[in-house]
């Protein structure tokens, strides 16, 4: 996500007031960051399925043949005419006077259309940058956003849970295609289901995100503090959405249980792990996992809709448990630049690995592809997220070296998009027109989910 929870960021949310909303951690996937459940057909192509906003990409959705080798593809191979290729040629425009004021302007625009209030975009190229805030970081105060504000970025964190495995994949001490059941017990279909496959959203575990008793604890309490082995409780209550492997579709389930492997294997709680394996060696300072509602300061104040009501509030403080591995990390803009680079080009992973993270497979989002904790979204790597009051885009184009960071603090979709989503859309109509990131609008009935995007 992610209102009650909604993704690889990390997709559209929907507004919790719908009795059927469902939580989602954007992520990936605000935008590509958290699916709801999945139906009992897949879906034609093309076709989309809601996720919790806050935990899951934008946009997330399942696809009956995505799990096939066919449907794969390398950092060097195609995704297919529903995915999109991890080597997708494509430049950026120079930073010119010119090209500044229009994003000024696309910028703005977004901001007063959406009712966003306030947001940093950081657009980074091997010829110059473009680093700005615009709105304000507290509404009550009329304090202005500035750039060096610490964000909650809901499902961007499944990026770095996935990264933390693939460290131990890359130390000899677990296989991609190990069962889960190997290392945790009580995992339906566990002897079946393989990391890979809950890294990569394939396992058919049922989100526990969209599970109304836990929406409904989340909008009634949330400052209520889960464990994992609770979030775990509410989606093993319901059966399998689909055989492992067989569809694509976004669940925050996956990166809890990659989260308790990684504990479990790594010998440590996953917020030191995390730091020791994952931030340190990536040079990321203000970046932190933490294990309660507190929120480093300087930070903006952020704001949901995901209420009883659906009045909007100021979701600063509320506890992001129950998000954990799939959306409960805080970092900054600058922190955030270097990861995009990090994650797209494998810095941290030995090539076999990062080759394997980046095999794509096509989703139903046309030119949406979906690997390792990561997506590539018409070219762009990365991964958005959503939590109540925050939400994030954080992508790298390598055919033009070019890194745009989208941080925002509100959650509130507009007109059934994800304000991340219109930011980063309207950015890169400008400056890559040949590679526009892009997700669609959520349809159907509201759902209230918390998306860690």
């Amino acid at each position: 996500m992610t209102k009650t929870p909604r993704p690889l960021a990390p997709l559209p949310r929907r507004s919790v007031r719908a009795a059927t909303a469902v939580l989602a951690l954007t992520g990936l996937l605000a935008a590509a960051g958290c699916s709801g459940g999945a139906a009992s057909d897949p879906p034609a192509a093309g076709a989309v399925t809601a996720v919790p906003a806050a935990l899951s990409p934008s946009a997330t959705a399942s696809d009956s043949s995505a799990g096939s080798p066919s449907g794969s593809t390398g950092a060097s191979g195609s995704a297919g005419a529903s995915g999109s290729s991890a080597s997708s040629g494509g430049t950026v425009a120079a930073l010119t006077p010119d090209v500044t004021a229009r994003l000024d302007s696309a910028v703005q625009r977004v901001l007063s259309e959406a009712s966003v209030p306030g947001v940093m975009v950081a657009l980074t190229t091997p010829d110059g940058s473009y680093l700005k805030a615009f709105g304000v970081s507290d509404k009550v105060a009329g304090t202005p956003m500035v750039t060096g504000l610490n964000m909650r970025i809901g499902s961007e964190t499944k990026t770095f849970t996935v990264t933390g495995l693939l460290r131990l994949v890359d130390q000899g001490k677990v296989g991609l295609d190990d069962p889960v059941g190997k290392y945790l017990a009580g995992v339906p279909n566990g002897d079946t289901i393989t990391l890979r496959q809950l890294a990569d959203m394939r396992s058919g575990l049922f989100n526990y995100s969209a599970d109304p008793n836990f929406q409904q604890a989340v909008i009634n309490d949330p400052n209520r503090v889960f464990t994992p082995q609770q979030l775990l409780g509410y989606a093993f209550d319901h059966p399998a959405d689909f055989a492992p492997g067989t569809r694509f579709e976004y669940s925050n389930t996956n990166t809890v249980l990659i989260g308790l492997v990684v504990e479990k294997v790594g010998g440590q709680p996953l917020d030191v792990f995390l730091k020791q394996q994952v931030f340190d060696p990536a040079g990321l300072g203000r970046t932190v996992f933490p294990t309660d509602a507190s929120f480093p300061q300087p930070h903006a104040r952020g704001y949901t809709d995901q209420t009883p009501d659906g009045t909007i509030a100021d979701a600063t403080d509320w506890d992001p448990s129950w998000a954990w591995a799939a959306g409960a990390v805080i970092s900054d803009l600058a922190d955030l630049q270097k990861w995009a680079k990090v994650l797209a080009t494998g810095t941290l992973l030995k090539p076999a690995t990062q080759a394997e993270r980046l095999v794509t497979p096509p989703t139903p989002l046309p030119g949406v592809g979906y690997g390792l904790g990561l997506f590539v979204n018409h070219g762009w790597i990365g991964h958005n997220g959503s939590l109540p009051g925050y939400q994030s885009a954080v992508v790298y184009l390598p055919s033009a070296q070019a890194t745009l960071v989208v941080l925002l603090n509100t959650d509130i979709s507009s007109q059934g998009e994800e304000p991340s989503t219109l930011f980063a859309e309207a950015i890169t109509e400008i400056v890559s027109p040949g590679n526009v990131y892009s997700f669609p609008p959520a349809t159907g009935s509201a759902s209230p989910s918390a998306s860690v995007a």
